[in-house]
């Protein structure tokens, strides 16, 4: 039951972490470009239940594969503004 309770609480500091970017970004879209999984996945991922509602929490290479993707699309985004004329 501890065990439990600290994923969960992992996946909840994983998703107040990216609180202010909950709504601006297509979690479906990322999960797929980047991560090779369906919007549901990433969703589970960051919420700390799976399908069945299991525990379940980010791997450390999925943390970093995470990060490496925001770091992406915020150079994207940087790129796109910059052509702004």
């Amino acid at each position: 039951m501890a065990i439990m309770i600290l994923k969960q609480t992992q996946a909840e500091t994983m998703k107040a972490q990216l609180s202010d970017l909950l709504i601006s970004i297509s979690w479906a879209d990322l999960a797929k470009r980047y991560f090779n999984r369906s919007g549901s996945w990433l969703y589970h991922k960051l919420d700390g239940i799976d399908g069945n509602k299991k525990p379940t929490a980010f791997t450390e290479e999925e943390r970093e594969q995470l990060r490496g993707a925001l770091v992406d699309l915020s150079d994207r985004i940087r790129r796109a503004a910059d052509r702004i004329q």
